[in-house]
Order: structure tokens, then C-alpha cells, then sequence
């Protein structure tokens, strides 16, 4: 088979790539660090200070700190849902692909990837897998991005992007699509890709033997591949800025460092509790005494208004008493009783012989009603022209003779 391939076309690698992400890989067992673009290999985790390296990295959080999830133990599935089901995908998501697996959705971590509008990736792994990782992740602080690997490597519309490592091939065919499979399954895997879906403009192609890489291409995309000497370091592309597919959803979501913040923070919490104790028992304290004052006021103040007026319900003593002072002083008509008396005194005053035997003041119809004696009828006669004179209505109710003078009752009210 011959077949035309370019070792260099500004296609994918024109995208920038960032610098500053580090990716961590298992392999064997072991777990490496990778960092975008290095021309170097990877580091074992393993190695004396590398561990404490990539926890000043992720504690900073100025470099981004990727998990690869092996292509192989993750299976993904580009979906364009309808904006009734892009509502409730998180919870629909895994019946929708239940009949798509063929093991027991219930084992099988399934999380969506937005891509954008009604575009979404569904991420499906087994949850013995997401253990078994976060198990080889433990020696580091929490690295909360798991992507799958396939996502990792560059892509963009038209294109594909294969790397060859060993044995071992990585493919990414799709915004949201891609997988891992052993080198020699790689030929029959792009020949089923070719027959279910039109061929790419080009292939990328990452690895270090270009003959022995690209004889493994069909035919059909031979001619457009692009072969570049290099590894995973090499191939690694992700936008900046981008929404990384993250594994790390639902029940394996990052948690707060709940038990970490208690440590560090225990005896200030402790300090500020027994203070908080203590200012709760003296504001305790402090209410009962205010209480007890405020019930001996309360027993001052009832026995005070009784003293003024004996009978009738005490609702508000203070404003009671306020309306009973403004009944008695009056008002500029004369309706109240000081001034109606000021009057009422005025005129007997001024009849000699004349003088109050009695006297009774009803407060809600303003009236008094005296009972007075005087020399004859004539001085009766003249306190009421009196009263009428100074304003003040007065009836006679009722007149006597007793032999030493006259008594008469009248009933004095202010003019309507």
C-alpha cells in the first residue's frame, strides 16, 4: 500500500496549549505525572519530593492538576437531548442508557458533560473503577478534575487525533467521543468508525515509529494522515478556560474538608463557644433580675392607680391616668370640670348668704349637680342668671323652704 503522509500540517497544534496542565496517569499500577507540551517523560509519583510538589500544586491552584481516566474502563456516548429532557437529565440520564449497556446500570457511574446548547457526553464507568482510583490517589490532597484520556487529546471539527504508546492506542473521533483500545484492535475499530460515519479530513497521529504507526490506518484515511513523533505530553491539548469533562460528579463530588477545617480550626471553636456559653448565662442572669424589677414596677405602679381609682380594670395604668388628668383640666368651651367649678364658684361667691351644700360631677356627660342653700328664692334665682351669665347652662331641678332659708338643687352643664 503506498500512501502520501505529511509529517507536519498547521491543523490542531496551531490551538495553544497549556502550559500549565499537569495530568496524572496510572500505568502498571503506578501513578506518573505528566506536564502538557514537556519534552521530558514522565515522572513517578513515587520519587522522593514529587508528591509534595504536586501538593503545593493543587493546594496553590495556579496549575491545573488533571486525573486521565484509562480510556479503556470508560465508555462515552454523545447525546443531543430535547430541551424537556435537558431539565432533568442528571436523574433521567441513566435510564435513557440502560438499554444501550450490557451490564447493570446500577453498577455503572453515569454523569453527563455539557458540551453546549442540547449537546451533551455521557460519561458511564464502573464504581469499582472510580474507587480503585481514588484508592491510587489517596497520597495526594484531593484532585478533584477526572477526565476520561480520550478528552484529553486535541480536536476540533472534521479531524481526528490517535496516539500510539506501545501496545497501546488512544483515540479521540468526536467533540465528546473517543476510546482506548490495544494496537492491534486499532485497525478493525477505525474500519467500523469509517463504515458508520464519514471520513475525517485528517488523522493527527502521535508516536515514535512513523512507518509501523501509519500502516495501521485504513486505506480510506491514509492519505490524510498527519504523523508527529511524540507522547502524551506532547499530544495533551485542552482550552483555556474550558469546561473539563470531570468524572467527579453526584456521589463522588468533591467534599468539603470538613474534618481537615476542624483540626485546624478546634481550639478557636472550643474558645468561642465557652464564650458564647458564658455571655448566654450572664444575658440569662441579667433578663431574670431585669424581670424581677419589671414585676415590683409593674405591682408600684398598679398600687399608685388604685389609689386614684379604686374600681375598674387597669389596662394601661400611664395612659389611663393621662385621659383622666386631661378630662379634668378642661378645655377653652369651660367643658371640664376645673373650669366649670372656677365658674360655678365665681357666682356662688358672689351672693352673699349663699353657700354649696353638695356636690356631684359626672364626668361623662360633663354635668354638675350642686345642692345649695341660700336666703330666699330670689338669691336661687340669681346664681342661675349668674351661671347663664358666665356661659354655664343651669336647670333647677327642685326648690324648698325650710323656714331658715331656701334650698335648691340645680343641674350646671357647660353650653352645647
Amino acid at each position: 500500500m503506498t500512501s502520501r503522509v505529511s509529517t507536519y500540517a498547521p491543523t490542531l497544534q496551531e490551538k495553544p496549549v497549556s502550559e500549565n496542565l499537569n495530568v496524572l496517569r496510572l500505568a502498571g499500577g503506578d501513578l506518573y505525572w505528566y506536564r502538557a507540551g514537556s519534552g521530558d517523560g514522565p515522572v513517578p509519583v513515587s520519587e522522593p519530593g514529587v508528591t509534595e510538589r504536586l501538593a503545593g500544586l493543587l493546594a496553590e491552584r495556579r496549575e491545573a492538576v488533571v486525573f486521565a481516566a484509562p480510556g479503556e474502563d470508560v465508555r462515552l456516548v454523545e447525546l443531543t437531548v430535547t430541551p424537556e429532557e435537558k431539565k432533568h437529565l442528571r436523574a433521567s440520564l441513566p435510564f435513557m442508557l440502560e438499554e444501550a449497556v450490557a451490564e447493570d446500570i446500577e453498577a455503572l457511574h453515569v454523569v453527563p458533560h455539557h458540551r453546549g446548547d442540547l449537546d451533551y457526553t455521557a460519561m458511564l464507568c464502573r464504581h469499582e473503577r472510580m474507587a480503585a482510583w481514588a484508592e491510587a490517589l489517596a497520597v495526594l490532597p484531593a484532585v478533584t478534575c477526572w477526565t476520561p484520556e480520550p478528552l484529553l487529546l486535541p480536536w476540533r471539527a472534521g479531524e481526528w487525533c490517535l496516539l500510539l504508546e506501545g501496545d497501546r492506542a488512544l483515540l479521540r473521533h468526536g467533540a465528546g467521543a473517543g476510546t482506548a483500545v490495544e494496537r492491534d484492535l486499532l485497525p478493525p475499530l477505525l474500519a467500523a468508525l469509517l463504515a458508520g460515519d464519514d471520513a475525517p479530513a485528517a488523522v493527527v497521529v502521535y508516536g515514535e515509529d512513523q512507518a509501523a504507526d501509519t500502516a495501521l490506518l485504513p486505506e480510506a484515511i491514509a492519505g490524510r494522515c498527519q504523523w508527529r513523533r511524540g507522547g502524551f505530553s506532547q499530544a495533551l491539548w485542552l482550552e483555556a478556560g474550558g469546561d473539563r469533562p470531570n468524572l467527579r460528579q453526584g456521589d463522588y463530588a468533591p467534599r468539603l474538608p470538613l474534618r481537615r477545617w476542624w483540626t485546624q480550626w478546634q481550639r478557636v471553636a472550643v474558645v468561642l463557644g465557652v464564650a458564647f456559653a458564658l455571655q448566654l448565662a450572664a444575658t440569662a442572669a441579667e433578663y431574670r433580675q431585669l424581670r424581677a424589677v419589671n414585676l415590683s414596677l409593674r405591682e408600684a405602679i398598679q398600687e399608685r392607680y388604685r389609689e386614684a381609682y379604686p374600681r375598674g380594670a387597669v389596662v394601661d395604668a400611664e395612659t389611663q391616668l393621662r385621659r383622666q388628668l386631661a378630662s379634668l383640666k378642661g378645655s377653652g368651651q369651660g367643658s371640664g370640670f376645673t373650669s366649670l367649678l372656677a365658674r360655678v364658684g365665681a357666682v356662688i361667691d358672689g351672693q352673699r348668704g349663699t353657700s354649696i351644700e353638695s356636690l356631684n360631677y359626672s364626668q361623662r356627660g360633663s354635668e354638675m349637680r350642686l345642692n345649695i342653700r341660700a336666703p330666699d328664692f330670689g338669691a336661687v334665682e340669681r346664681v342661675r342668671a349668674g351661671l347663664a351669665g358666665a356661659g354655664v347652662e343651669a336647670v333647677m331641678e327642685s326648690s324648698t323652704n325650710d323656714g331658715d332659708g331656701v334650698r335648691a338643687r340645680l343641674r350646671v352643664g357647660g353650653r352645647s
